[in-house]
Order: C-alpha cells, then structure tokens, then sequence
C-alpha cells in the first residue's frame, strides 16, 4: 500500500502531507474544527536580478595560489574571503489557506493519509452524527490546487475560509464566492544563519509581487462575505474549493518590479478555467497525469506494517521490527516528492523542494550546489522520471548565462562558472556576503563540473542525439573550457586546481592549525575528470570539436592521481592531511564511487577498497542526507547488508526541528530530517535503493553499459519484486527473486542497443532491437543467466 497515515491531525509543519504540481505546493494538516494549508509557489522568492560579479576577485587569485604553494593554508584561507560575492535571495512562503469548521460535537473515527498512487491528500473523520471527507490534490494539467470538501449527511457543511500571508499583504472579498490576496516579497533576505531577526527589509518599489485566488463552490446551502475579507458557507451538502496563485516572476534576468507580469492575469485565467470543468473532470485530469508517471515503477521488498499508521510504523521499525515494506514505501515517496515538486516548465526542486513555511528558511531554501541540489536528481533516470529532469536541465542552462560572466570577471576565464548556492536570479558568483563566508563553501566552484553529471546521464539513460548536440554538449564544453584553463601544473608537472576545497571539511595542517583550503582536493580532480570524460565521449559521438577534445584528453592524463593515504582510506586532498571532523557529514572524496562511475570493485579494487576504508572511518551516523548518500555508496560497493544499515539509521524518527549535524533521521511525514527538512536525502535515498537492486554505470570495452541485477540485495528483502527501473542504454527492467536469489528478469529496449547483463559471477551479452524484451533466469548458486 503505497500510503502514509495517520490517526490525529499534524500539531507541527513537519507532519503536515505534501502535495504539489511542480510550482504550486501545500503542506495539509488535517486538522478537524481548523485546518490549514501552507502553500508555496515555486518563483516566489526575495529579491531581484542583480550583478553579483567580484571584479577584483582575480586579483586575488594569485595571492591564494602563491600562499597554498608556499603551504601558508591559514594565509590562503584569510586571502580568499576577498573573492566572495553577496549571499543569495530566499524563497518564500506564499500564504495559508485556513478553514474553520462548525463542530459542536466530539470528533471520532479519524483517519488523515497521502495516497501516493494518486497524489490526494485525504482527512475523514465522524462528528455530529456526520461522516465528513476533504479531498485535496494539486493538478498539473489544470495547475491550482483543489480541495473538495462533503458530508454523508445533507446540510452538515458550515464553515470559514481565510486567506492570509506571513508576507506584506492584503485580502479582498471580490464577490460571495471569491477572496484575493495580493501582497509582496521582501526585497532582501539574509540568510537565516547570518544575523538577528528579522532579517529581511521591504522596498514600496522593489521586489516580487504575487496573488493568491480562492473559490468557493457549493451544492446546498449558502455563500456570503463574512468579516474581515472571509467566505463564510452555511449548511452546504458538499463544497469545491479552487486556489490559484501566480507571481509577477517574468524570468532570472527580468526585474519583477519594473518588467514583471500582473499576477492576477494568469492566476484569474487557471481559477476560471478550473471551476467551469468542475469537480469530476479536475480530479480525472489529475489522476490521469500523476499515474501516468506514478505507475511507471512498482515494487515490494516483503512484508509490510501498513496497518499501523506511519509515524508509529517508523517508531516500531526503529526499535528493531522488520517491515521490509516500510523501504519500498520511502522510496515511492522520493519518487512522489520529485512529482510533485519538478516539472516540465517549473523551477527546479530547492533544498526543501517546493514546500517552505519560513520568510528566512533554512539556507535560504535555495538551490545548494555542492551536492544537495545533485541529490534532488539522482533519481529522475532511474526510477522513470525523466521528465521531472527538465527543470534542472534548464536552470543550468540558464544558470550558464550568467556564469560565463562570472567567468569573465571573477575569473579571467573563458567557458562557465557557478558556486556554491544558486537563487531564482541564478547567482553564479560565490556568495559568503564579501568576505563573511567560510571559505570551504564559499571557494567551491565546481558545481557545473558536478551538475553537468545530470545532462550527460540524461542522454545515457535516453540516447537522444539531437539533445546532447543542443543541449548538453554546449554546456559541458564551456564547463571544460573553464576547467581546463582553471588547472595549473603542480612541481611534479601534474596538473591541480588552486585554491581547492573538499566540501565544508577542513583539515589539520602540520603545526597543528584547521585550514580550509588546499591544492587539488580529491573532490576537485574527480569532477574534473568525469566532465573531461564524458565531453569527451560527447565529442566523439557528435564527431565534433576533435582539436578541443585532443586537449581534454592530454589534459585528463596529467590530472593528478587518486592517492591512498597510510590508513589505508582514499585521501581526501592531495596531501595525506588528518580531518577536523574525522565523522563529517560530505563524503565529496567518494565521488569517484558516486555518483561518478570512476571507482568500481571490477575495474579499480585498489580504489574501491580504500573508499570501503574511508567510509568505514568516516562512521555511518550523521545527517538524514548524508546517510542517504552512503546507502548509494555501499551499493555501488556491492554490499547490500551496510547499505541496508544506512537504511536503518535513516528511517528513524526525529522530534529536533532546529539545526543540528548528527542524529539525522524522518520526520513524521517522511521528510528528510538534517535536521531541519532537507528534501535532498528522500531522493538521496530512493536512489540508493534503486542502485541496490540495478546497476548499469560501467562500461564494455566498445562503450556499451553493463547491465548489474540485484548488485546489493540485503538479506533483509528475500523475497520481492520491482518493475520499471531504467538502466543506461535506454533500457527498462524488470526483477523478482526468492530466497535472495534472482528468478527471472524482462529487459525492454528502447532503442536498438547492444549490452552485457551480469547478475553474481555471470554475464550474457544481449542484442536488441528497438521495443524488444527479452527475459532472463536466474537458477542455481552461484546463479546463472538463461534467455527464456
């Protein structure tokens, strides 16, 4: 039963139900005589386009770079700060939806859930001798939110229904069947670890401007204005409620203010449209878009507790019962997360994904690029969500544009740069506030490196030429142009990047000192060497740029190696240096295992052992998105059983809403606890689980992929099945298996394709045409693949 529920109302944010369409959101409490929506829309944020560029940054580079090679890092840190930018924007809340309902009686057989299958939040419970039911879901054909609102007995329907905003704003009643809020983003927002409140400051001429339409529908009773710009409904049989919301957002490169759009034009227009369908025809163009992509990937790992409700189930399973089907439900619900908060045409999913209740969230709700805004799309290809990739796709193309400016000024440098954290206005330049930053955040600038992992795996997992020419292929040049310019030769001719940070980490030097920044960090050489490679192979398959690609490939030979330090670990930086935080919670010296497809057991064992050592000592409890991380690392090292115990760790129920960096867990609604909500660990985490029973990253010798089945099956899942998954190669495949061995296996080609399958010792090489399956089983032990 793919469902979380409930038997009381959520009292907190945190178990509250997600619905969402990719731009519009709502966190649905439940609640019984009073119950609220928080919602969001996805291009209401602070601030406006600005230039962030650091003209004098280049001037300082040099500086940084002769203190690292002198080894003065302390220097190098203090140096760097004056290559900083401002601090990115904030997205916002937009505003509450709260109805207040007349129950004079108690309240009985509740019962509130999230449907994952069809995306509709569900609150039923008896009162007053009635039956009452709420029904709200987010359409993504029709784009507003619908709330549908009925009792089993006539005339039993008599409620309020306000609106209202954390935000500057104001409510009008337009008629006795529609309230509009209108009102106004701050112009700026600091970010919440950076100062007292309030933090922010308005501007009566700057910033976004957005509305908030309510309809209210009734069949039975009556309709009116009550006070203070609220509907007031009396005795109705059933009610239809329709929100639409729109921001006067008009583009990245477009003031909201001076060239923005009427919010109320597009948001009038979808709140017209939705309530002349009705009822019946939204909540059947809903359904048919959300399983059209929900049903796409099925799955059952074993027993499971589902009659228990969800926050007690998570309880139960930390204290040690089995339910194997508490991991499939996790991983329907990333897959569900990603639905509902990306897709085609909307911003990408942030770090809270579309869902956000404070003025200044939790790092500033944006796009964190040094592995959180990675994470939100590790599984968009392989659990058959392809198309919840684009608005990541797109942002990077736009984030592109003012990257190659950053490049320019900040660096000197052709190609395309991007930093640490990224805003609705695509900041490219680091952020840090000029020098208040720390610079093991604030110096990264490999994210396009990083992010450009996601256009090539689009084109790996659909093989769409014409995308990779116009599409991704641009991009990654321009990432490698800057790459390749960036990298100076070290005294041993290898060629480093200076200054280096290994993401947020900080090492200890010789005299004993924490520093920050570094020469050529494993993380660095990695990202590197993967945009190399995979440009590379891009070229070539273009039959393009064959002089740039002949630089690529002399300039991948001299990267510096990986490097395995005298504990036996993979080094973290280019010199053997001891962590400050030996448990910290990045593991950005393991990209190389993953997300890249660099370090393997088959190919590279050496690496693959010293990566196994460096996990082992960095220790498996940390942050909820760390701990998801590692479950796609252990898989990718073939051991079902460590990967399983990071499942373990997560799938623990946390209670701290505050920051903190240990003890990471889900809240009662499922939701990644860091703590605070990072959405960032559901995907992380449906993705691992994904990778635990389907691998297709390495290679043949000819450039094909090899398909792995059931490369990491824990003990814990014996029996089970999975339908769906993607493979590179444009492959979808089936599993199921028994007493932990694979019975049998349907590969269906979409497109004409040759690759190698192995499941345990054995391997089969298969041809296929386009649309053709072909199935496998699995039989003896150690098993053996045969063609049915």
């Amino acid at each position: 039963m793919s469902k979380l529920w409930y038997d009381k109302p959520a009292t907190h944010w945190e178990a509250a139900l997600p619905i969402g369409n990719g731009r519009l959101g709502a966190m649905v409490f439940g609640g019984t005589r009073e119950e609220r929506l928080q919602l969001n829309e996805d291009t209401l944020w602070s601030g406006e386009p600005k230039d962030c560029n650091n003209p004098d940054a280049a001037t300082w580079i040099p500086k940084v770079r002769e203190a690292l090679f002198a080894g003065d890092y302390l220097k190098a840190d203090e140096l760097s700060k004056n290559m900083q930018g401002p601090f990115n924007q904030s997205y916002q809340p937009l505003g509450d939806l709260s109805l207040t309902f007349e129950l004079n009686d108690a309240i009985e057989d509740y019962h509130r859930e999230l449907d994952l299958e069809s995306g509709i939040a569900l609150t039923r419970f008896r009162s007053m001798g009635s039956m009452y039911e709420r029904r709200v879901f987010a359409s993504v054909p029709d784009d507003v939110i619908v709330v549908a609102l009925e009792a089993d007995t006539s005339g039993h329907l008599s409620l309020t229904a306000r609106l209202h905003s954390k935000l500057r704003h104001s409510v009008l009643a337009e008629d006795d069947t529609t309230l509009v809020l209108r009102g106004q983003a701050p112009f700026h927002v600091d970010p919440s670890y950076h100062g007292p409140d309030p933090g922010y400051v308005y501007d009566d001429e700057k910033g976004m401007r957005f509305s908030l339409f309510l309809r209210a529908i009734v069949q039975g009773g009556s309709i009116f204005q009550g006070e203070e710009g609220t509907l007031r409904i009396s005795e109705a049989d059933r009610v239809l409620l329709i929100l639409s919301a729109d921001t006067s957002f008009n583009g990245f490169d477009r003031s909201p203010s001076a060239d923005g759009v009427d919010p109320d034009t597009e948001a009038r227009t979808r709140l017209e449209a939705a309530a002349a369908k009705g009822l019946e025809k939204l909540n059947a163009s809903h359904l048919a878009d959300h399983q059209s992509l929900f049903r796409r990937v099925s799955m059952d790992l074993g027993p499971s507790h589902d009659s228990e409700p969800t926050d007690r189930r998570v309880q139960a399973y930390a204290d040690g019962a089995a339910d194997p089907g508490l991991a499939a439900l996790v991983f329907q619900y990333g897959r569900y997360l990603l639905m509902a908060s990306s897709r085609p045409g909307t911003q990408p999913a942030n770090l809270q994904g579309i869902w956000n209740d404070h003025i200044r969230p939790p790092w500033s709700s944006n796009w964190t690029m040094n592995i959180n805004s990675e994470m939100n799309y590790w599984p968009a290809e392989s659990t058959h969500l392809s198309e919840c990739h684009e608005p990541m796709l797109r942002f990077l193309s736009e984030l592109a544009i003012n990257g190659r400016e950053t490049a320019r000024v900040n660096y000197g440098l052709p190609g395309w740069v991007a930093h640490h954290n990224a805003d609705l206005w695509r900041q490219s330049a680091p952020a840090g506030n000029y020098g208040q930053g720390a610079p093991t955040w604030a110096c990264f600038n490999m994210s396009p490196a990083w992010h450009c992992m996601d256009l090539w795996e689009r084109y790996a997992f659909g093989g769409d030429t014409a995308y990779l020419r116009d599409c991704a292929y641009p991009l990654m040049k321009e990432a490698a142009e800057f790459c390749l310019a960036w990298l100076v030769p070290d005294d041993q001719g290898y060629l480093v990047t200076a200054p280096s940070t290994s993401t947020e980490n900080t090492f200890i030097t010789p005299d004993g000192q924490p520093a920050q920044l570094s020469i050529a960090s494993t993380q660095d050489m990695a990202l590197i060497r993967d945009l190399f490679s995979h440009t590379i192979e891009a070229a070539q398959i273009l039959d393009w740029d064959h002089g740039f690609c002949e630089e690529l490939i002399a300039a991948r030979a001299r990267l510096l190696p990986w490097r395995i330090g005298k504990r036996g670990q993979l080094q973290e930086w280019s010199i053997d240096f001891d962590e400050a935080e030996p448990h910290h919670r990045h593991l950005s010296h393991l990209i190389g295992l993953y997300p890249s497809n660099q370090i393997t057991p088959e190919e590279t064992p050496d690496l693959a052992q010293a990566a196994r050592r460096s996990l082992d000592l960095r220790g498996d409890d940390s942050t909820g998105w760390s701990m998801a991380w590692k479950v796609n690392l252990w898989a990718r090292l073939k051991d079902g059983n460590r990967a399983h115990k990071m499942l373990d760790y997560l799938l623990r129920l946390v209670e701290q809403r505050g920051t903190q960096f240990t003890g990471g867990g889900v809240y009662a609604n499922l939701f990644d606890a860091h703590p605070p909500f990072q959405i960032d660990g559901n995907f992380g985490v449906t993705s691992g689980i994904a990778e635990m029973l389907l691998q297709s990253h390495r290679r043949t010798p000819e450039g094909g992929y090899i398909i792995d089945l059931l490369p990491a099956l824990p003990d814990a899942w014996p029996e089970g099945y999975v339908k769906g998954l993607r493979a590179r190669g444009g492959l979808t495949v089936d599993l199921c298996w028994k007493d932990g061995v694979l019975e049998e296996s349907a590969i269906t080609a979409g497109r004409t394709t040759r690759t190698q399958v192995t499941y345990g010792n054995a391997t089969c090489s298969l041809d296929f045409n386009e649309g053709q399956t072909v199935r496998l089983k699995g039989r003896n032990h150690p098993p053996e693949l045969l063609e049915a």
